[in-house]
């Protein structure tokens, strides 16, 4: 694996497209050599250079050669949205702490400086060592979302990693794919060698185990003896050992291994005991500005609230807390190790821990009096109280609150599954009105399953509610309310996953309707912000994120013709992604309404079928039957079992308090004071927790924007973040 060292028979730049070359990444014609000095005379010519410079707070490099496995972990989108992603983050802790191992960070490169490294032959890098990308044993890809596949083969091309995995040779990295949208790879199965689904911290520790010995030993039967032990182990799912048949009519007849000694379905990993895995116990302090500029703790992982709609809350089952008092210790060594001034608590529903009161009291006295202010991310109408929400503005800003109804009418969020009714939402805000807020903001969906024309526009009967209440409570004319609407995207692993996907003309013109009709509204016209993302990008989302192996094609046709950074509205193109399968999907029999907006049958075998996420397909079909007959189904948190499937299938269990404990005493932080603790002091803070015994932590959180008190997430993994 890797480079050797040896004379390198590429040392010439290839002919290719897009760009007009693929840079060699054997320049020096030795493994692992920084190419800053080749580097830094391009960066004054590029737009934030400082993002490719590294040397953040935290931030680790390690000697190439006492490494005996070394990952470069890629977020395949733009410094900025990727170094604060949690995810990676703990992952390159946990594989930086193992002594023989070496793990540096990629993130995608801006066109500008891709032009410039396709003009100079330099390669991909990562921001630590910036060591070429190609020399490392793994590249390890995660996605938060289907739309950065593009970015992807831009870094194995600017790498000269083949795009194919079955053109990849003993030297080249294996591309190992994870996150929430690799719950579907097969779009891009075709170029990744592995999957690691579910929660990463043992399987990049296992998957470790497993290429030290197999270099260890010679590297013997090559890259596809390698794969084919991480496959038995259960680490990975390779797609080269699956092959998949098709009908005449274009459905999937079937998936089925080709290979006798793997696993007929690849399951999910999930971890438990989070208090044993306190990570990041020293997060990256950017020198760039990102889109989150606060330290982060993960509270809890998993979400049984069982919105339909929802990938996130039905791929990370069951719920798992972390206890008290590995909170405030990881709060404490986090303030310590980065000179943050915020802490945000992270999960995909905070407010619902079972002692997030305790835990808000128990912060909020803590750093009483400092510059320390706390943040909830993510929770919901139902779980808001006001002596929640004050504990957690108490040393900080009073910006806003969230509320995330999803639907516009009661009879469509009975469908979802968002047991929010208008009095719910009306009383909640009435009393964040009459204890100071002046400002809220409301997040749905447009494009819901069996939506109407009339449930949209009863968000605009929801926007004057809730501006009349702000009014009254708070005797003043100079409230606001900001409606803010994304499109809604079937998911995978959902029960929803079967649902047609409303067309991008439909949705746009519910949103114009209803933007409309709060414009004409002359009591609360100024009072209410819109925003909204047209339909477009969505689609191209419902497509990656539903589609299969032939969708790859598309994905590869329109990286060639330019496609890049397709999360970002300036960047994306519907027309390159529309025309792009036109030309792959429609000699087939297919086409990109096929794979968006038909609706599934209960017996069509779905792209996804043979990946185990522990859901039972019966009950989330049963579930879709159940939102067709608008009815509601409880937290199993707090009700008899559901039987979904995943804690029999994992063999797992809900792990929820309270457990009667409290925040350990400490000496408080000033917040912005310089870096001071060391790895080692960082690291006997956290262990100081009675639960705490070893290491690693999730990689699965939401996140939210600084200065909120957010309350429910904006539909995480549903929406079009383009």
């Amino acid at each position: 694996m890797g480079v050797d060292g040896r004379e390198c028979p590429e040392l010439r730049l290839i002919a290719r497209t897009p760009g007009g070359v693929r840079p060699c990444r054997r320049l020096a014609c030795m493994s692992g050599q920084s190419l800053f000095a080749r580097l830094e005379p391009l960066l004054p010519r590029v737009r934030r250079p400082v993002q490719y410079v590294g040397g953040e707070g935290n931030s680790i490099v390690k000697p190439w050669d006492a490494a005996a496995v070394r990952w470069a972990l890629m977020y395949p989108d733009a410094y900025e949205v990727g170094l604060p992603n949690q995810g990676l983050q703990i992952l390159y802790e946990i594989l930086n702490e193992q002594p023989d191992v070496l793990a540096e960070r990629t993130y995608s490169v801006w066109p500008d400086l891709e032009a410039l490294l396709r003009e100079h032959g330099l390669p991909q890098f990562t921001v630590d060592g910036h060591r070429p990308v190609g020399d490392f044993d793994v590249l390890g890809v995660s996605f938060s979302t289907e739309l950065g596949y593009t970015n992807m083969l831009t870094a194995l091309d600017l790498a000269g990693i083949p795009l194919y995995a079955e053109r990849r040779g003993e030297s080249d990295p294996l591309v190992v794919a994870g996150g929430h949208a690799a719950f579907n790879p097969e779009p891009i199965a075709g170029f990744v060698d592995a999957v690691v689904l579910g929660d990463g911290e043992q399987a990049v520790l296992g998957i470790t185990d497993v290429i030290r010995a197999w270099k260890a030993a010679g590297a013997p039967g090559g890259r596809t003896e390698l794969l084919a032990r991480l496959a038995r182990r259960r680490l990975v799912y390779v797609p080269a050992f699956y092959d998949v048949a098709y009908r005449p009519d274009g459905r999937i007849q079937a998936v089925t291994a080709n290979r006798d000694d793997i696993p007929a379905r690849p399951t999910k990993h999930t971890l438990s005991d989070l208090d044993s895995w306190p990570y990041p116990k020293a997060p990256l302090v950017p020198l760039a500005e990102t889109v989150h500029e606060r330290m982060s703790v993960e509270i809890f992982r998993g979400c049984t609230r069982g919105c339909r709609f929802c990938q996130a809350g039905m791929i990370t089952r069951p719920v798992r807390e972390r206890n008290i008092e590995t909170i405030g210790a990881m709060v404490e060594a986090g303030l310590r190790a980065t000179g943050f001034n915020e802490v945000g608590l992270l999960s995909l529903s905070s407010a619902d821990h079972t002692e997030i009161g305790e835990i808000a009291t128990g912060l909020a006295d803590r750093y009483d009096g400092g510059n320390v202010s706390l943040s909830l991310p993510s929770t919901r109408v139902d779980a808001f109280n006001v002596t929640l929400a004050n504990e957690f503005s108490r040393n900080g800003r009073r910006s806003g609150l969230t509320f995330a109804p999803e639907g516009g009418s009661e009879r469509l969020r009975k469908v979802i599954n968002k047991m929010v009714s208008a009095e719910d939402l009306v009383r909640t805000v009435s009393t964040a009105y009459a204890h100071g807020w002046r400002q809220v903001k409301l997040y749905f969906m447009c494009g819901l399953p069996t939506e109407t024309d009339q449930d949209v526009l009863e968000i605009a009967d929801l926007a004057r509610e809730v501006i009349r209440a702000g009014r009254r409570a708070s005797g003043h004319r100079d409230i606001r309310c900001t409606v803010s609407i994304g499109g809604f995207v079937p998911k995978p692993h959902t029960p929803f996953q079967w649902v047609g996907q409303a067309s991008h003309e439909v949705t746009d013109a519910r949103l114009k309707l209803l933007r409309d009709t709060v414009r004409a509204d002359k009591e609360i016209a100024r009072a209410v912000g819109f925003r909204y993302h047209d339909g477009r990008p969505g689609i191209i989302e419902g497509l990656l994120a539903r589609g299969d192996r032939r969708v790859g094609a598309v994905i590869e046709r329109v990286w060639r013709e330019g496609g890049r950074f397709d999360g970002w509205n300036e960047h994306f193109s519907f027309e390159r992604w529309e025309s792009a399968c036109a030309a792959e999907l429609e000699p087939l029999g297919v086409s990109l309404d096929w794979f968006t907006t038909r609706e599934r049958d209960e017996r069509e075998v779905l792209a996804w079928d043979h990946l185990d996420a522990g859901l039972d397909r019966d009950w989330l079909w049963a579930d879709w039957q159940e939102a067709l007959r608008e009815t509601e189904l409880d937290d199993c948190r707090w009700t008899p079992c559901y039987d979904c499937g995943v804690c029999p299938t994992m063999g797992t269990d809900t792990q929820i308090g309270p457990t009667g404990r409290s925040l350990l005493p400490v000496v408080g932080v000033s917040a912005g004071s310089p870096v001071v603790a060391s790895r080692v002091e960082v690291a006997e803070v956290v262990e100081s927790a009675d639960s705490a015994e070893s290491a690693g932590a999730g990689s699965g959180a939401g996140d939210g924007p600084a200065g909120d008190v957010r309350l429910d997430p904006a539909a995480v993994g549903s929406g079009t973040p383009a």
